[in-house]
């Protein structure tokens, strides 16, 4: 039954690739519904042949639906299109799909600016923030997907700036920063198009709700559900190793016992978190470099929940994901559209 998905999905990889066209993960699964039973069966096979294959899911032609947003201080091309953000920084885009077209990238940025929520996002559109502050903006609205990561990636590589990441002070705020900095396992065969481990964390911090003296009714305790994806996470050995300041974050809100959200700052006021909150995080980390997550992917040990540790060669696996990823994920919850 795997052999048989294994090789209708290749034939349609092959049909994809001899015709120039491209298909996303759901208009395969339409063409053999009968066969592949659910959409997590092409999934991972699709998965299973990157990693034979030794290639990435862009190579077969299979894409993505777009979901991450974009503004500010850049200009480039993508399939003959042009997209010019510096016309008008504070104006949203959305980032392209098919991120290996993009070319003839120009920037006047002094930073990107990562967020997780596209809440959050929209707020620093209308605060025009990228007109008073000279930086890219991006947001993958929650989980990246994986045009998001490697639009990201490229930026990084073309641009070489400085890159932070804000997210909420709650366990899946913390999940969606080390999906950009480490990655995840379902992607570990293309981990080096979408990493970016020189992300700094800006924050929120659990500090942070004393540092700005924020109402206590905006903290909210942490759930079951919450404490345990966090003991989960804080059992992942490269934060000790690598990003340990990180750890710490994640020990100390698991010990205060509540969380909050990003939006929380706009208790003192709307536009709170554009004109003080990042400026003023931005320039305490250009005086003190923060700490990037620098990892050795080729030997990282990974501690599971039941703390038998086994290692999984994240960043250079060798066969394929069936025999020995399937349903594993050092990083919680990843989730890759």
């Amino acid at each position: 039954m795997l052999t048989d998905v294994l090789l209708r999905v290749l034939l349609i990889v092959q049909q994809l690739l001899q015709e120039n066209k491209h298909g996303s993960k759901r208009d395969i699964y339409y063409m053999h519904p009968s066969v592949f039973s659910d959409q997590s069966v092409v999934d991972q096979a699709i998965n299973d042949i990157c990693i034979l294959l030794q290639c990435s899911r862009h190579n077969l032609n299979v894409v993505s639906v777009g979901n991450g947003l974009v503004m500010g201080w850049l200009r480039f091309l993508e399939a003959g299109r042009k997209f010019d953000c510096m016309n008008c920084p504070s104006n949203v885009h959305l980032i392209p799909v098919h991120v290996d077209e993009v070319k003839d990238i120009v920037s006047v940025a002094k930073y990107i600016l990562v967020v997780e929520k596209e809440s959050v996002f929209q707020r620093l559109a209308n605060d025009r923030f990228c007109n008073a502050n000279r930086c890219i903006v991006i947001t993958g609205r929650g989980y990246p997907d994986i045009p998001t990561r490697r639009f990201l990636r490229l930026l990084l590589e073309k641009l070489a700036l400085p890159v932070y990441c804000l997210v909420d002070c709650d366990p899946y705020g913390f999940d969606i920063l080390t999906t950009y900095c480490f990655g995840s396992m379902q992607m570990a065969y293309d981990a080096k198009f979408l990493r970016v481990p020189e992300i700094r964390w800006l924050g929120a911090f659990p500090s942070d709700f004393e540092k700005y003296g924020l109402p206590q009714q905006c903290l909210l305790p942490l759930t079951p559900e919450d404490k345990r994806r966090t003991e989960t996470m804080l059992l992942r050995c490269y934060l000790q190793r690598e990003v340990p300041q990180w750890r710490l974050e994640l020990e100390s809100m698991l010990l205060r016992g509540v969380k909050f959200e990003i939006e929380a700052l706009t208790a003192h006021s709307l536009s709170f978190l554009s004109e003080q909150y990042i400026p003023s995080k931005i320039l305490d980390r250009k005086r003190r470099k923060f700490p990037t997550c620098l990892l050795n992917f080729s030997s990282l040990i990974y501690i599971s929940p039941n703390s038998r540790p086994m290692s999984c060669e994240m960043f250079a696996p060798k066969t394929s994901s069936m025999s020995r990823f399937s349903g594993f994920s050092p990083a919680g919850s990843f989730q890759s559209k």
